[in-house]
């Protein structure tokens, strides 16, 4: 990677009229917003659906995007919805806000509306791409139309004659024609209204870093159709679970339930799954950030139903093999590997084998002890850096609540924090300056939030995902100070530092 900036956004996260971040106009001032700041980088979190507690991390599909994010604008521009449908069903009355459960009825209640006029008159092109992605589209509506005939019920609890894709599954499906239309028509609109923004950007410079999990959730359209890539008993329940071990932070570790791939059966037709879940990923953005890196070297595995993470161990992982044989096919792989958690030379010879940057978070140098490979000095180039990421607080929330008075006075040390600079400011300044050739900028610390605007706090439930940046939050002063420091710190390409005062 050369040496250049971006900001981390979630698309969820901006300002707009249906109660969550869209590819709507607001996207589209987002990237102008980057053009002008000469950033070079736009990370987002997955753009794929969200199941119970909202994480993008746990979705039903590995492939299907959120329909949440689908431009109903545009809906409007082709006559397949009225733009009076946008105002009488509710969509959350915060705009700083996600209200996820209102959001839920008013925003599927806003876009079945439009399916009647959809299925009479399709657009030109809904035929091909049914048919160019049939291998993942067929399943996922099947998948949820049955979700949703049986009360959204995890799959796993259905009757035992759908609990696999077959005949069974397939005659409801049948029965209900347009739960399966509904489906198809909301990925065919993220996946037109997702290419032309990224094209936007992309025509003004501007690359796009996606994320994907290691894992998929247990309750997904992976686990209900192609069981065979996990470990599962004979009742198709998953043998053992991903997690984390016990730690400084937590005495039980974290159960995260993930199924665990079944590796070595992966390993038969050349991780062929993993290699079209990237080729997927890469049509949709430019770089890939991938979370769990070190799971592939090895991963906690935990029992299938045990009390808690504690009872897991590590088993070795596939290591770099999964990403050999993706080169094969897929060619250099621009992939950014989050090597953040328990580190082991095993793990850092991988990601050195790949060639794959690391990444490095500011506020974890603060919290730590001693010289910590988390403080700028020590980083290296192959790598980006952080202030924090979106499970981290923001950088005056981690001032204001959780830092320690070693840990402010070291910073303060540190960053040499000129009059009037606050701590956000002296942490962007500070990734800018290093020598790391990229740095990725949070959308909250430029603004200087507190953690009200957090994104998510690991191991809970219930408010996360949900912060979103008011309408007219980026002002000249907050364009001034990015511009600065890209340009001060020649992360521009081709930029020059500004002049000094004479």
């Amino acid at each position: 990677m050369e040496r250049a900036s971006g900001v981390l956004m979630p698309v969820s996260s901006l300002p707009g009229r249906v109660g969550i971040g869209t590819f709507g106009r607001e996207a589209y001032d987002f990237v102008d917003f980057l053009a002008r700041t000469h950033q070079r980088y736009w990370q987002v979190l997955p753009l794929t659906t969200t199941s119970f507690g909202d994480s993008p991390y746990q979705s039903f599909s590995a492939f299907a995007g959120n329909p949440y994010f689908i431009d109903v604008e545009d809906l409007v521009r082709l006559g397949y919805l009225c733009e009076e449908d946008l105002v009488v069903l509710p969509f959350g009355n915060d705009p700083g806000s996600v209200d996820y459960g209102t959001l839920f009825r008013g925003h599927r209640a806003l876009l079945e509306r439009a399916l009647p006029s959809f299925s009479a008159a399709p657009p030109a092109d809904f035929g091909e791409f049914c048919a160019a992605n049939a291998s993942w589209l067929d399943p996922y509506c099947e998948f949820m139309s049955i979700k949703e005939g049986l009360g959204l019920k995890a799959y796993y609890e259905w009757p035992k004659r759908y609990r696999s894709r077959g005949e069974e599954s397939a005659a409801l499906c049948d029965r209900h024609p347009e739960r399966m239309r509904y489906h198809q028509m909301t990925q065919y609109f993220f996946y037109r209204h997702w290419k032309r923004l990224k094209g936007y950007a992309n025509e003004r410079g501007v690359l796009v870093i996606g994320d994907i999990p290691i894992y998929v959730s247990r309750d997904s359209v992976e686990m209900w159709a192609a069981p065979e890539l996990f470990r599962v008993d004979a009742n198709g329940a998953p043998v053992c679970v991903a997690g984390t071990p016990p730690d400084q932070f937590s005495s039980t570790g974290q159960y995260w339930g993930n199924p665990i791939y079944d590796w070595a059966g992966m390993a038969e037709d050349g991780y062929g799954w993993w290699v079209e879940r990237l080729r997927a990923s890469l049509e949709l953005y430019d770089l890939l950030r991938i979370d769990h890196f070190r799971g592939f070297e090895s991963f906690w595995s935990v029992p299938f139903g045990a009390p808690d993470s504690s009872f897991g161990h590590w088993v070795k992982g596939p290591g770099s093999d999964v990403f050999d044989a993706a080169a094969k096919q897929l060619g250099k792989l621009p992939i950014i590997a989050e090597d953040l958690g328990f580190m082991t030379p095993e793990v850092i010879a991988m990601r050195e084998r790949t060639g794959f940057p690391g990444m490095r978070i500011l506020q974890f140098g603060f919290d730590a002890e001693g010289d910590s490979p988390d403080l700028p000095h020590r980083y290296v180039s192959n790598t980006v850096a952080y202030v924090g990421t979106h499970d981290n607080e923001t950088a005056m929330g981690w001032l204001l609540d959780s830092a320690t008075p070693d840990a402010r006075e070291k910073a303060a040390r540190y960053l040499a924090l000129a009059p009037g600079e606050t701590v956000a400011q002296g942490c962007n300044r500070a990734i800018a300056a290093s020598v790391s050739d990229t740095c990725i900028f949070r959308m909250q610390d430029l603004l200087g939030l507190d953690n009200s605007a957090r994104i998510n706090t690991p191991a809970t439930v219930g408010k996360n995902w949900r912060w979103r940046m008011l309408a007219d939050a980026v002002t000249p002063e907050v364009e001034a100070e990015l511009s600065g420091l890209t340009v001060t710190y020649y992360r521009e390409a081709g930029g020059q530092p500004p002049r000094l005062a004479e």
